[in-house]
């Protein structure tokens, strides 16, 4: 009898750590890495010959939304087909448990609102056979998957569910009682597995009037853009008491020292997002960067997660995306193409879409035309429009509308995410301790498929541009996320640790440009983004991606307390 289940032989180990690449083959047994070494084939049920090939730990990513699309997209891509074998939900505070039975569409609501997910699709794709965070835990583990997942627990939900609606939405500051129910239901949820919690804090404590960055579907705030520095506190004195887990935090109106109160009280890791190259930020993310450094240079363990994905973002008049305001908002919401037309033709319309729609505005000199079908604009494809509209005396709006209205809307358009520069990228990639990623995956549907962020990382800024080594590339992507978030069996190829495994063609490693695809529950639309050079992606040892193409093996699990059936 064989020794193995499967081997993985002759390949370049790089093995997520940091250590230099060998030449060995890579043994599994039940899921878990038997050998690394030489291994005899015989020894084998199977044999992947790996010759000339990178075998690497699969990519963990911290920071998705996937709360609703694990249970009805079992790859969760864009991130599965991309070597990403393990994802962290609940992120930012937002997600679906605990949730009341009478609550759960204002939750569906919410999440339409603050990540772009259509309402119809939750609503048509989730199966809602929970109300507590421990049974939502428990449906997701018995969910088909192709992708390991631990959720956080969101902190919206939390304080709807002690505080009620009204009072969540107002601001008020929870009595003692109720900051020990907060603890208690956060205790109840990492018992039963969470990986830790999450809140997003853009706006005042206790002042449901003040300036909204990103608010509710109704114009209200979202309970923790207005909670209190005390429930934070409180919740971080919860997490000490467990010994484990982790924070995602982030906020306009917290400061650095209490960041670093939390982490001291809580005793465990906090990941603050997001670290964005943002030119026109006036070096905001070069400042984020020297704290990060002192906190790692006092032993304070914050992390910063980082944006360095910059595919395209697509837009399209006829499908959306960029812009939820009026008057882009009102061309999306046309419901003919024709009714779009007659909008692009109106002056009036023009007018505004140059002048005060403030998003639409910021981006369009960014905008780029991708692919015309008119022959008067092809030989413009890959200009912006700002440079487009110089060279025939026309502003770039009038351009863009024109060349729209000529395709019968079938117009593709790309714009940049968050102005980001060669030169701010190439610092992100610089800082060894900043998480590369932040994919947001599974939101923002109709103009993000960021889940490609590990190919790309090492497409471009390995391969291409030769910022980093790929040693370094694969512990950025594998070993340290699993570090920061508590993954204790895999992020690192091992002995003993789950084979959560990408073996890929270093020189054919690719990925496409954004494609929409109308494949959600409901028939709504989203973006995706195709991968190229990956031969097998394997999770807990079982291969999910071969030649690129999905296998239909669902062997992701739910990693309670970070690791497969916990001990």
């Amino acid at each position: 009898m064989a020794n193995h289940d499967l081997v993985i032989k002759g390949g370049i180990v790089v093995d997520g750590s940091g250590n230099p690449r060998v030449r060995a083959d890579v043994a599994i047994t039940d899921g878990v890495i038997t050998a690394i070494g030489r291994v005899p084939a015989e020894d084998a049920d199977r044999v992947i010959d790996a010759t000339g090939l990178i075998v690497a730990p699969g990519f963990i990513d911290l920071h998705t939304h996937y709360d609703g699309q694990v249970f009805w997209d079992p790859y969760l891509t864009t991130s599965g087909p991309h070597g990403v074998t393990s994802v962290v939900t609940g992120n930012c505070g937002f997600g679906f448990a605990p949730v009341r039975e009478d609550m759960r569409d204002r939750a569906m609501l919410s999440m339409t609102a603050v990540e772009d997910i259509p309402t119809e699709t939750l609503r048509e794709g989730m199966p809602w056979d929970w109300v507590t965070f421990p049974e939502y835990l428990d449906s997701v583990e018995r969910t088909p998957k192709a992708v390991n997942v631990l959720p956080y627990v969101p902190v919206n939900p939390l304080l709807i569910w002690v505080l009620g609606l009204e009072r969540a939405k107002a601001g008020a500051l929870p009595t003692d009682a109720e900051h020990a129910e907060l603890a208690r239901l956060l205790t109840e949820a990492m018992d039963a597995g969470a990986g830790g919690w999450s809140a997003q804090c853009l706006g005042e404590p206790g002042n449901p009037n003040g300036r909204l960055m990103q608010g509710d579907f109704d114009g209200t705030p979202m309970p923790t853009d207005i909670m209190w520095p005390q429930t934070r506190l409180a919740l971080a004195e919860a997490l000490a008491g467990q010994g484990r887990g982790f924070m995602q935090v982030s906020g306009t109106q917290i400061t650095e020292e209490e960041y670093e109160h939390l982490v001291e009280v809580g005793g465990r890791p906090l990941i603050w997002n997001a670290v964005i190259a943002n030119s026109r930020s006036g070096g905001l993310y070069r400042r984020k960067i020297e704290w990060l450094r002192s906190c790692q240079e006092r032993g304070i363990p914050i992390y910063g997660q980082a944006m360095t994905t910059d595919v395209p973002v697509p837009f399209s008049f006829l499908y959306g995306g960029v812009s939820t305001r009026p008057p882009v908002a009102t061309i999306f919401e046309a419901e003919t193409v024709e009714a779009k037309i007659a909008l692009l033709n109106d002056p009036a319309i023009r007018a505004e879409l140059r002048e005060f729609d403030p998003l639409f505005y910021h981006l369009y000199p960014d905008m780029k035309l991708h692919r015309t079908f008119t022959e008067e604009y092809k030989q413009y494809e890959g200009l912006s429009f700002k440079e487009i509209g110089a060279r025939l005396d026309r502003h770039p709006v009038d351009v863009l509308c024109d060349v729209t209205i000529a395709d019968g809307l079938t117009t593709e358009v790309h714009t940049g995410q968050f102005n980001a520069t060669l030169e701010g990228l190439k610092e992100l990639v610089d800082y060894e301790y900043l998480l590369p990623g932040l994919s947001d995956g599974g939101a923002h549907l109709k103009t993000l498929s960021a889940g490609m962020y590990g190919t790309e990382y090492i497409v471009e800024y390995v391969r291409k541009h030769a910022w980093t080594s790929l040693e370094q590339a694969h512990w950025r992507l594998s070993g340290l996320p699993a570090r920061c978030a508590g993954f204790t069996d895999r992020g690192v190829l091992s002995v003993g640790a789950a084979a959560d495994i990408i073996v890929y063609d270093y020189d054919e490693l690719a990925y496409g440009d954004p494609k929409f695809v109308h494949d959600l529950p409901g028939g709504q639309l989203r973006t995706v983004i195709d991968a190229k050079g990956y031969r097998h992606i394997l999770v807990n040892g079982r291969v999910t991606v071969e030649n690129d193409e999905p296998t239909g093996v669902h062997s992701g699990e739910l990693l309670r307390h970070g690791r497969a059936n916990p001990r």
